[in-house]
């Protein structure tokens, strides 16, 4: 038996001499810090934090298949010069604080990140041409809800329509609304995003890049036309991008949807933006929907003893609904 092991190990495959792999990640403490403030082709042109620099950088292969979006906070190493043909590389993306996601439509349970680390979603809505589609309106609700992000209703063109129907459906939610007319004064839309950093999202042509170009005059962001025969706008923006307002705060501009599929929001993440409602729901039933159809659901047991307004419930299940729906009406 000795001699067949000696016999044997003679024709013992050499051992390759490869190098260990080290457990030792790369520190980037002193890597620059950055925003994204937009994405083109592969290329991402962030702001440095000191400097107020713009630079042109690539992933770094170390990320793998960690997606960059707009909006994201960022280490970059490399020439940071921003100087014409140079490249720098983002090789760290630090933890968001919010993602605002979508799916494709309802059916679709791949989500895609639209933006990150935005503190308000601003749901633009012109009040005619194209009229408002409230059911977009919900949509993208039930999205900054779930998001962890603050709603606001931005009701443009309030010279072609009345607010008045539109303000009332979403007051009982709580969320704020301005309304803007052409040419108007814009101090109170200035007042709520001084400050912050907001993402802009609605239909084409209801006056989103007309509403940039006004707050940052520089930012000469394309607008479009609504064609007559459809009422439906013509995108011009083919990606999202985050400009510096001059009066403080970030403004994020993104193309125009035309829908806004919500398959990677669950019930409760719903309810959770709605303190006082969760805490009714804490007595419905094992698996309860929450739904006007549900024969025990502890809100209705709330808004017969006066614990929660009925129009706060019923506009709770009004977005609820939505989430089933489709949004292009």
């Amino acid at each position: 038996m000795g001699r067949e092991r000696d016999e044997h190990d003679q024709y013992e495959r050499p051992r390759r001499h490869t190098k260990p792999r080290t457990k030792v990640r790369p520190n980037y403490d002193e890597a620059d810090t950055a925003r994204v403030v937009t994405i083109d082709r592969g290329r991402y042109t962030v702001t440095l934090d000191e400097g107020d620099r713009t630079v042109t950088a690539m992933k770094s292969r170390n990320l793998g298949r960690k997606g960059v979006v707009v909006g994201d906070h960022v280490r970059v190493v490399g020439d940071v010069t921003g100087d014409e043909g140079s490249l720098a590389r983002i090789v760290e993306v630090t933890p968001r604080r919010t993602v605002l996601r979508r799916t494709a439509d309802d059916d679709d349970p791949v989500e895609r990140i639209i933006v990150a680390n935005a503190d308000q979603l601003v749901i633009v809505a012109a009040l005619a041409d194209p009229p408002p589609r409230p059911g977009l309106i919900d949509r993208c609700l039930v999205a900054a809800f779930d998001a962890g992000m603050e709603p606001l209703v931005c009701l443009t063109k309030s010279d072609l329509g009345p607010h008045d129907e539109l303000v009332a459906m979403l007051e009982p939610l709580g969320v704020r609304v301005v309304v803007t007319r052409r040419g108007g004064d814009l101090d109170e839309v200035r007042d709520v995003l001084r400050d912050r950093t907001s993402v802009l999202v609605g239909h084409s042509g209801v006056g989103k890049s007309t509403l940039v170009n006004a707050l940052v005059p520089d930012a000469n962001r394309s607008v479009s036309y609504v064609n007559a025969v459809t009422g439906r706008g013509r995108h011009t923006s083919t990606s999202a991008i985050s400009l510096a307002l001059p009066f403080g705060g970030w403004i994020i501009d993104t193309p125009g949807i035309r829908s806004f599929g919500l398959a990677h929001v669950e019930i409760d993440d719903l309810i959770r933006a709605f303190p006082d409602l969760q805490d009714a729901a804490r007595d419905c039933p094992r698996g309860c929907l929450h739904a006007a159809t549900e024969p025990e659901c502890a809100l209705d047991v709330a808004v017969a003893d006066g614990t929660l307004a009925a129009e706060r419930v019923e506009s709770f299940r009004r977005i609820l609904a939505s989430m089933n729906q489709r949004d292009d009406h």
